[in-house]
């Protein structure tokens, strides 16, 4: 698999788009400049099949509407982030943004649910810093959201944050292989190595230390 990094929008999303065997695969989390997106993806000859979302939050899915209307793909999300979804826009707008609304998710994702697009992915549920948070994993791979950031980990103050769920779906993250590559919905790729051995929360996790 190769990983195709896009940092978008005023937040600096990251926007990853994953290609596998014959131009197969997919994007996550496209949170704004579709067009740039399409251009990135004709560039390295990726024909998505499909938009996976790790959550809902609007800097995620700024640019949804725009590359569903391009290329007609399906939206994968948990349907624990619905509400998120659904009032995306109006989220934006309080911040002085504008996205447009994004279409109804056709594929709703579970935990252990397998992806295939011939990238051999599985959703690991993850909720904490929103309700539906997922994560998307393959062996050496794990594209975290805003679960797992470089020396940090994602806001649980926010609606529909609980920092107790954030804690258990970190304590899932630390038994996964060490050198797995993170990729996170900000910031630089890291390992979870790196993490495990420098990032308070999850040194904190470790010792079984809950952050509140």
């Amino acid at each position: 698999m190769e990983v195709y990094t896009l940092s978008v929008g005023p937040l600096q999303e990251n926007t990853y788009l994953l290609l596998g065997p014959a131009g197969r695969g997919v994007v996550v989390d496209p949170g704004d400049e579709a067009e740039r997106i399409l251009a990135e993806a004709r560039r390295v000859g990726l024909k998505p099949e499909a938009i996976l979302l790790t959550h809902a939050h609007f800097d995620h899915v700024g640019a949804v509407a725009s590359l569903v209307e391009a290329l007609g793909l399906p939206v994968y999300l948990h349907p624990a982030e619905l509400p998120l979804y659904r009032s995306a826009a109006q989220s934006a707008a309080r911040w002085g943004l504008s996205i447009p609304n994004p279409p109804e998710p056709v594929v709703f994702l579970t935990e252990g649910q397998r992806l295939d697009f011939g990238l051999g992915l599985e959703v690991l549920f993850l909720p904490g810093h929103a309700p539906g948070h997922v994560g998307f994993y393959c062996p050496g791979h794990l594209f975290s959201g805003d679960v797992l950031f470089r020396g940090g980990i994602g806001r649980y103050d926010l609606p529909g944050s609980d920092p107790k769920a954030l804690w258990a779906s970190l304590q899932k993250l630390v038994q996964l292989p060490p050198q797995t590559m993170v990729y996170p919905g900000h910031g630089p790729i890291t390992t979870l190595a790196q993490e495990k051995a420098d990032n308070p929360y999850l040194v904190g996790v470790m010792d079984g230390y809950p952050f509140t």
